[in-house]
């Protein structure tokens, strides 16, 4: 009987650039973060080699801290990991920042404490040749007090079935917003919103009613109602993906340093 190598469990944090890509899950449509990740890691390893997210992004959708796991062969260290996942990358789009040492049982998807995601919203009356695929680029003013107060109800825990995407496969519609922030930030707008876990669209459905009252279309009190309402009609567009970031997943600090130490 051959005996397996032994192996390691490694957290990898990413960024990537979501545009012209299928999202972070491999599917059959396209080309996703995933599957370039995976083609990386079986070179690194020489072995398939899954390697798990602690969440799917849409098509579109950029991440500047995204984490995963995979297993590698225990004489590779952080170091190791880090540079031969970068050097067998197939696609610029993608890198992996950095590479640590976990426990076996880690996972990175079910150990996440929280997941933080910024959307940029773009007030430029010209828009940006740069930001095109960064930026939802509105290209107008909007009122910055009226989207604060609206966003402020929206905290805690709800019911956001009003702001959840109809192909949503949660089992519940009920979610922690921990923070949901509006902020100036020279010719944008910037929406920050962590929670430990959310709804398929909720962030990009939130920010286009926040969109909706920055505009004046709403006041700022209609919020509250959308809400309650629990229904997605009454909510505004869902906000186009190029705007949204993933920008970190937290983890337990024993759950991360454990395996290290």
């Amino acid at each position: 009987m051959v005996k397996e190598p032994a192996s390691q469990r490694m957290l990898i944090r990413v960024e990537y650039d979501g545009t012209g890509l299928v999202g972070w899950q491999r599917q059959e449509n396209g080309l996703s973060v995933q599957q370039f990740l995976e083609q990386a890691a079986e070179k690194l390893t020489t072995r398939p080699t899954l390697v798990q997210g602690a969440g799917r992004t849409d098509a579109g959708v950029h991440a500047l801290g995204q984490a995963a796991h995979l297993d590698v062969p225990a004489h590779l260290d952080s170091r190791a990991v880090l540079g031969g996942l970068n050097s067998w990358l197939e696609d610029r789009r993608i890198a992996v920042l950095s590479a640590q040492p976990v426990a076996a049982d880690f996972h990175a998807r079910f150990d996440a404490l929280a997941r933080h995601y910024l959307y940029r919203l773009g007030l430029r009356a010209v828009p940006g040749g740069l930001l095109r695929d960064r930026v939802w680029q509105l290209g107008r003013p909007l009122q910055l007090a009226a989207m604060q107060e609206a966003a402020a109800c929206l905290e805690g825990r709800h019911d956001f079935t009003s702001f959840r995407a109809a192909a949503c496969q949660a089992g519940s519609p009920v979610r922690t917003l921990d923070r949901l922030a509006v902020t100036a930030s020279q010719d944008e707008i910037h929406i920050t919103v962590s929670a430990r876990s959310f709804l398929h669209h909720q962030v990009r459905n939130i920010t286009g009613s926040l969109v909706q009252v920055g505009l004046g279309k709403w006041p700022p009190q209609k919020m509250a109602a959308v809400l309650a309402a629990r229904d997605r009609r009454q909510a505004g567009q869902t906000a186009p993906p190029q705007g949204l970031y993933l920008t970190a997943v937290d983890y337990p600090e024993g759950a991360v340093s454990s395996a290290a130490g």
